[in-house]
């Protein structure tokens, strides 16, 4: 078996094989790598979320809500929240918008928000689905290339007995079996983090409902929390104000 298996198609291989060797392995650091930042990613949003949900609504102003859960870029929660507090603070100033009502404004730039950190949350994703369609075919293409060349070499001996015939084949689909190693992993990685987004943007979105309704009613809604979700109530009176 020592004369069989990656080192020795990597050994016995030309420059094409060795090129396609190292880009599956290329893209399998890059699938393990992107799993684990955005698993560990997640993760932390899910614990900032629980904490939002806890200490933000517990402070005696949006701004002090900010504090408590932390302020920074890398925050989707107090990002939402502080482009909420922005647009708030526009209500004074001539707007393109025109007629715009506040609520209407407000609800606008924390929708903005909510989609930036939604989009933000994807990056990677496209990797993963990326490498775990395209690793089978490029290990089908250097098994395809190794027969080929295992056939010159069988017909220039011209033996083709089967201890001449398995040897080189069985060495070319070695990287049929690389090819299926990288993709699987990055198949059930790229469920995973998807998985785990969908978490993430679902516990968004119902922040930003909330945060929505304080602006337009003074309070948080606490029967929001068992409606729908999935956008801003169509019921909000136009003429409400906060609080």
């Amino acid at each position: 078996m020592e004369n069989y298996g990656l080192a020795n198609v990597w050994l016995q291989g030309d420059v094409v094989t060795r090129f396609l060797i190292t880009i599956l392995l290329g893209m399998s650091s890059v699938s393990w790598i992107v799993m684990i930042v955005k698993g560990m990613a997640n993760r932390r949003l899910s614990r900032i979320g629980l904490k939002a949900h806890k200490e933000f609504w517990a402070a005696h102003s949006i701004e002090g809500g900010i504090a408590a859960i932390g302020a920074g870029t890398d925050n989707p929660y107090s990002n939402i929240a502080t482009a909420a507090v922005e647009a708030q603070a526009q209500k004074d100033q001539p707007l393109l918008e025109g007629s715009t009502s506040n609520t209407e404004w407000v609800a606008y730039c924390v929708r903005n928000e909510l989609d930036e950190q939604i989009a933000h949350l994807q990056g990677g994703l496209a990797v993963l689905a990326s490498i775990g369609s395209t690793s089978p075919f490029i290990g089908l293409f250097g098994t395809v290339w190794g027969i080929y060349h295992a056939l010159i070499a069988i017909g220039a001996s011209g033996q083709a007995s089967l201890d001449h015939v398995a040897g080189p084949v069985g060495e070319s689909l070695v990287m049929t079996a690389v090819g299926l190693f990288v993709a699987i992993p990055a198949v059930l990685g790229y469920n995973y983090v998807a998985r785990g987004n969908r978490t993430v943007a679902q516990k968004l979105m119902r922040f930003s409902h909330q945060l929505h309704v304080y602006y337009v009613t003074g309070n948080k809604m606490r029967e929001a929390q068992a409606a729908k979700e999935s956008g801003y109530p169509a019921h909000t009176p136009a003429t409400a104000t906060r609080a």
